[in-house]
């Protein structure tokens, strides 16, 4: 059974969406890990503590980083 135009249109909008929100999550990611050194560093905190400090959220942006790939692959392998 062939997929209707429509619903192709759809995938593809969502697995273009998918992709914006993963780079920008990406880009959000290092950012703040970024601006996180950045600031450690003027306020002569260690590297290691800051990092340790951004763990939590950093172990949430990666889990659903990971779940944005696992819909984006499922979508293309549908597709």
């Amino acid at each position: 059974m062939a997929d209707s135009p429509e619903l192709t249109s759809n995938v593809q909008d969502i697995s273009e969406e998918l992709t914006v929100a993963i780079a920008e999550l990406e880009e959000y990611r290092e950012r703040l890990v970024s601006d996180t050194l950045s600031m450690a560093q003027k306020a002569k905190v260690m590297k290691a503590q800051a990092l340790a400090s951004l763990e939590p959220q950093l172990i949430q942006i990666d889990a659903t980083l990971e779940a944005l790939r696992v819909q984006q692959s499922a979508l293309s392998a549908g597709n």
